[in-house]
């Protein structure tokens, strides 16, 4: 049997629970194709942070270069933590120094869900940078608490980070509908984002047999309420790319339904798995989360690792569990007795 060592961490909120569904139902749909997981659980959260003042453990980075795949749950508890302490302290130093420059979500409606748009028919592919652009972490802040105070924060944009991430894109859209819509705002930022479409050109000669379009980040926002169908793959920068895939998420029925990928190309180091819908304080230890996202992630993760077949069976199975009305509607249903409904609807 094969077998491959992940990464697991639940983090905060509701993240411990749509965890424990995907684990449940990455390994059924594993073993059901020759394939086991073992799975490493690291209590890594913000209430690791108020005990021992780190999300993480010193040498916490090279801990996880070990394992194949990382999934994560959710990270955050801002009543006890400054989010700009959690996520600069556990999400993003991962992204960073495992080269997880490609940010993947996917939007479409699965069956039986009710999205807000009288759209049915679209299925886009996001592609976020995820490792510098608006989220470089360059600046500071000086005069601090006077009238003279100035904050500067400044937006890295490399040419290997430009074009890696395009090609990414392009690639996605071989494998896709062959459409690449890159978005930028090269009319008002005249270094950046102009760059960016520079290299989109460039690039386009490559890419013969995909058909480009670039668009400004407004644009984008607008087409994709009024005409999602249209779209196939996106790709943008780590600001435009965030903000367009909440936008995704809603269009797709909720933030339950987000599944997301921080993918290493190259597979130098592992590459992370998460749902995007955050630790949700209010809701969390009550059973009521809905664990779609973690699940579909869990799927996403599937496919990374080279489980295409269980990968298939776990999205098959989601679709059978809403199209019967369990976990489409947010809220209805509880988090234990959608996992149970997507567990048996594995065909195993």
């Amino acid at each position: 049997m094969r077998t491959h060592r992940i990464a697991v961490i639940p983090g905060d909120g509701i993240g411990v629970d749509v965890t424990r569904a995907a684990w449940e139902v990455v390994a059924k749909a594993g073993a059901a194709e020759g394939a086991g997981f073992e799975g490493t659980w690291f209590d890594w959260s913000c209430e690791t942070y108020l005990a021992t003042g780190r999300m993480m453990p010193e040498g916490g980075i090279e801990t996880l270069r070990g394992f194949d795949a990382i999934l994560l749950g959710a990270v955050g508890w801002p009543a006890k933590v400054p989010d700009s302490v959690s996520l600069h302290g556990l999400l993003l130093p991962i992204r960073k120094a495992f080269v997880q420059y490609a940010n993947i979500r996917p939007h479409r409606l699965l069956p039986g869900v009710s999205g807000p748009l009288k759209a049915q028919n679209f299925d886009i592919l996001c592609i976020r940078e995820n490792t510098e652009g608006e989220y470089s972490g360059a600046g500071g802040r000086v005069h601090q608490g006077t009238r003279d105070e100035v904050a500067v924060e400044t937006s890295i944009f490399t040419r290997t980070g430009v074009e890696r991430i395009l090609r990414f894109g392009f690639e996605q859209a071989r494998m896709r509908r062959k459409k690449l819509a890159s978005v930028t705002k090269s009319n008002a930022q005249k270094y950046s984002m102009t760059f960016w479409d520079e290299v989109t050109d460039q690039l386009a000669g490559e890419y013969s047999d995909v058909d480009v379009t670039r668009y400004h980040i407004d644009a984008m926002a607008a087409r994709m309420v009024i005409a999602p169908e249209s779209l196939d793959v996106v790709v943008a920068s780590n600001l435009f790319g965030d903000i367009l895939t909440d936008l995704g998420a809603a269009i797709q029925g909720g933030l339950g339904f987000a599944a997301s990928a921080n993918i290493n190309p190259d597979r130098s180091a592992p590459s992370m798995f998460e749902p995007v819908h955050g630790s949700a304080p209010d809701i969390a230890h009550q059973g009521i989360a809905n664990p779609m996202a973690a699940i579909w992630s869990g799927a996403m993760m599937l496919e990374h690792l080279g489980e295409g077949a269980a990968a298939s069976r776990v999205m098959a199975a989601l679709e059978a569990t809403t199209a019967a009305g369990i976990g489409a509607t947010p809220g209805r249903d509880r988090t234990d007795a959608i996992t149970k409904a997507v567990l048996g609807n594995l065909g195993v």
